[in-house]
């Protein structure tokens, strides 16, 4: 996959102006409670830089920190996004990508052409495959088919809930079975429309049941398209499971791919993708508790009550509400799976931390991210700075990628499984 050059009518002059040039601070500063904001900037691109995507070669797997092991699960998948632990083991595995949607501004396309060169783009399988451990031989069973871009899956009871692109769908399900062949019955809509910007609808059960969340990601970077296209999104809602009444639970989370119950409080959190186009070091991505009713600033202000001055009208009471991040994870890395770990697969000292996936920057120079990080957990909050758990999706140089990481999961057996959509497999790592 490589990229072929695109010429333009604009002059060398505008771009050498307009364009982001890259980052100028060190990533480590952007890590935790209070990372360092520096001066926004306006650019009409930024860098789009993304590195060229190949295939692992024979034999070759990520890189695992010291006393870990990694080993290969399965492959073959359509865009592996999110993985599911079934009560019997069974590990589902969502295959999804993006639905197709109009091309609004030059940008979208040329962002489009950028990322596909890295396995960011691409069919995804629309469905739902199980793996299932013989022997230890792992199984690929086709399990539902005919899905419409699903992200987020969870199981309540006999109930297997799948969150589409545009709609939250409910599915029976019977222990051990390999395969659903029963229709899904929609339980309610959910944002999506002909635009549906940031599709991927992350998705968590209440602990007794009864909810279940759902993180929506905005229609735009900064409502250029529209304040009515953003209706119910940037947002977490809250479904009533049997009813599929929803109101929103938490506002201004630009993009919230991941949710998790902190195992120590119970308390609901989050991992963000935040804004672009102000430059290579900004916004930093973020984790965060989300409070109920709270107000995380999208698009009026970011990291707290940062303003934004692109936002027209500004929104001076909106951003006296804004509430400020948990810890920051540094700038364009894209978070898209969030685990806290409870198992004893790995060695103690991971247990009660957050692993995160960082899918990777495409917009900032150098790049950033492409990396299972975990961050240490102390009385219900993060402290310290991540630590690389899994790496070597990327080259040294920069200049290739083999994997992406995104969805992270939990197996009965204390293994750590990732979801890798650029090389479409599933790892598993445990203690050496």
């Amino acid at each position: 996959m490589k990229i072929k050059l695109i010429a333009f009518s604009l002059s060398s002059a505008l771009l050498l102006t307009a364009c982001d040039n890259g980052s100028t601070l060190d990533p480590a500063k952007q890590i935790g409670a209070n990372p360092q904001l520096p001066e926004a900037k306006n650019f009409l691109l930024p860098p789009m830089q993304v590195p060229e995507g190949v295939a692992w070669k024979a034999g070759e797997m990520p890189t695992v920190a010291e006393g870990l092991k990694i080993e290969k699960l399965a492959d073959g998948f359509k865009h592996p996004r999110q993985l599911y632990v079934l009560p019997n083991n069974d590990v589902l595995v969502v295959e999804g990508n993006g639905p197709a949607k109009p091309t609004t501004r030059p940008k979208q396309m040329i962002m489009g052409i950028v990322q596909k060169a890295s396995g960011k783009g691409g069919e995804g399988g629309n469905s739902i495959t199980l793996l299932r451990n013989n022997n230890g031989n792992w199984e690929k069973h086709p399990f539902i088919k005919g899905l419409s871009s699903p992200f987020g899956v969870q199981l309540i009871g006999n109930t297997l809930y799948v969150a589409n692109a545009d709609s939250l769908m409910t599915f029976p399900y019977q222990p051990g079975q390999t395969e659903i062949t029963a229709a899904g019955k929609e339980l309610t809509e959910l944002p999506g429309g002909p635009i549906n910007h940031h599709w991927t609808k992350s998705l968590l059960a209440s602990p007794d049941g009864t909810k279940l969340y759902v993180g929506v990601g905005s229609n735009s970077n900064i409502t250029e398209n529209g304040i009515g296209a953003e209706y119910r999104r940037a947002a977490v809602l809250e479904v009533d499971a049997a009813s599929g009444a929803s109101r929103i639970y938490a506002s201004g989370l630009r993009n919230p791919t991941g949710l998790q119950w902190e195992p120590q409080t119970g308390k609901l959190w989050a991992i963000v993708n935040e804004r672009d186009e102000i430059g290579a070091d900004l916004v930093p991505d973020y984790m965060t508790s989300v409070q109920e009713n709270g107000f995380y600033g999208w698009p009026w202000s970011y990291y707290g009550q940062h303003v934004d001055e692109r936002v027209k009208p500004a929104r001076p009471d909106k951003v006296e509400k804004a509430i400020k991040p948990d810890y920051a994870l540094s700038s364009h890395v894209a978070p898209l799976g969030l685990w806290f770990y409870t198992g004893n697969g790995l060695p103690a000292e991971y247990r009660g931390g957050a692993f995160v996936s960082e899918h990777g920057s495409w917009n900032r120079k150098p790049l950033n991210g492409y990396r299972v990080a975990w961050v240490k957990f102390e009385n219900g909050k993060p402290v310290g700075e991540p630590k690389t758990v899994v790496s070597g999706f990327l080259t040294e140089d920069q200049k290739q990628v083999r994997g992406l990481p995104v969805g992270l999961a939990q197996d009965q057996q204390g293994g750590l499984l990732i979801a890798d959509d650029a090389s479409n497999t599933v790892w598993r790592v445990t203690t050496r």
